[in-house]
């Protein structure tokens, strides 16, 4: 993989220098003039190093720094510096710059910085195609979520526990999914629980297991779901909803390491990577009493959060166009993808379902789709907005006026000379109209034949 380098100084000459020495290194590079030129371009595409000069106009480099780590706080920052700003870097360095280089700077040092910065970033794989694997079920162009995948990535090198948050449906298991499958635990289980759709009284044996015995229909012994994830990694979705005695018990293993199923003597050692996931706001559960705040912090090592698809609109057509094409297969329809209209309007929804609902919506349309490509109203349909058909005052005019004459007509069994009457027109201009309208009177009569 080529790794890309956003390299930012105001000196013409040595930003040409930068480049050509990093390009001939292999570096993908991009080279901007300042600090707000280096914002605008890590918005529309994410690299995985920043090398900046600490003197740059209006905003300097180390104001640029402190934008980066709070927008960006993976995203490593090298420094150059002259000898005057030393003191600045490194005071910088120690909130969090990678390292800093003193001009005039030797080209293969700064080689070597890069290299450890990206290898720090981003471990070094055999590709891009097997570096993203581990996240190929988010499907995602969003800076926002190259962002939070970059974090992702980064932690899922260790054992940390992380806590996922976000709106339902914004696919929070899929993220763990992927930070599992980017740990060393890949080739071992992920065991996944949703600890608020199981009643209490059956997530215990759920998660430690029973033995034979243990209550009534306990005819045999039972591992647990912890036991099931040995070696690998066990997410807890909606963590905020698991009940409190069972929190108390949840943060025995995760001190002791170990499982006691119900009914045993002997606790069971466990080696689990615990993920968790909660769209509740667990600040307020602890302020309520109602979560522990031990257990918080157990499980809150690194948090994650997933943005609501209403925050990451680029992402709509993509996954618009993903899903239509994995349910095309599945109906066995051929869909070539959206009217333009059709897009428009799913990209300007208010998704409150998140990912989820914009599934829906794509199954729905195409399961009802009878043309290869998914038409404005199916959309609105889908989404449940009402079809609004804007017509020229001359087509509105024109259907109401054959629909007032049909209604006439119903209304006086076809008798031409009442329906004038009652339009307020004399016989001669009424069947002018009629004929306008290719109206029968003959065919409104209730004695009239009926077409076999």
């Amino acid at each position: 993989m080529t790794a890309h380098v956003l390299v930012v100084d105001d000196d013409p000459d040595m930003l040409r220098l930068l480049s050509m020495r990093l390009g001939a290194a292999g570096y993908r590079v991009t080279a901007v003039e300042s600090a707000e030129a280096a914002l605008t371009q890590i918005a529309l595409e994410r690299p995985q190093l920043v090398v900046s000069d600490v003197q740059l106009p209006g905003k300097d480099g180390l104001a640029l720094f402190d934008d980066i780590r709070a927008r960006h706080p993976a995203l490593p920052v090298i420094l150059l510096t002259a000898h005057g700003t030393i003191p600045d870097a490194v005071e910088a360095t120690s909130r969090g710059v990678f390292t800093y280089l003193t001009k005039p700077f030797d080209g293969k040092a700064l080689l070597d910085k890069i290299a450890q910065a990206l290898q720090l970033a981003a471990p070094a794989s055999e590709g891009q195609q097997a570096d993203d694997r581990w996240r190929e079920a988010i499907v995602s162009r969003s800076t926002r979520m190259a962002e939070l995948l970059a974090e992702a990535k980064l932690v899922a090198g260790s054992d940390a526990s992380v806590l996922i948050r976000g709106e339902s449906g914004s696919g929070k298991e899929l993220l763990a999914q992927a930070i599992h499958q980017a740990s060393a635990r890949a080739q071992r289980p992920f065991v996944a629980v949703n600890c608020g759709a199981i009643p209490e009284a059956l997530l215990e044996s759920e998660l430690f297991g029973h033995v034979k015995g243990a209550f009534t229909g306990a005819v045999s012994n039972h591992r647990g779901l912890f036991q099931a994830a040995d070696g690998g990694t066990l997410f807890l979705d909606e963590i905020g909803d698991m009940p409190p005695p069972l929190q108390v018990k949840l943060l025995r293993v995760l001190q002791e390491r170990s499982v006691r199923p119900v009914g045993a003597t002997q606790a069971v050692p466990v080696d689990v990577r615990i993920l968790s996931a909660t769209h509740r706001n667990l600040d307020e559960a602890m302020a309520q009493g109602q979560f522990r705040e031990d257990l918080y912090y157990r499980l809150n090592v690194v948090t994650l959060v997933l943005p609501p698809l209403a925050e990451r609109r680029e992402d709509i057509p993509l996954l618009a166009n993903h899903f239509l094409s994995r349910l095309a297969v599945k109906y066995g329809k051929r869909l070539n993808g959206f009217a333009p209209e059709a897009l428009k309007a799913l990209a300007t929804a208010s998704w409150p379902g998140n990912v989820r609902q914009l599934y829906n919506v794509v199954e729905q349309v195409c399961a009802l789709a009878t043309t290869p490509l998914i038409p404005l109203v199916l959309v609105q349909r889908a989404l449940r907005v009402p079809s609004v058909e804007v017509l020229s005052y001359a087509e509105a005019r024109q259907r109401f006026e054959r629909d007032y004459l049909v209604g006439l007509l119903k209304l006086t069994d076809g008798n031409v000379a009442d329906a004038a009457r009652l339009a307020q027109r004399n016989r001669t201009e009424f069947y002018r109209l009629l004929q306008k309208h290719g109206l029968a009177p003959g065919s409104f009569r209730s004695d009239a034949p009926v077409a076999e």
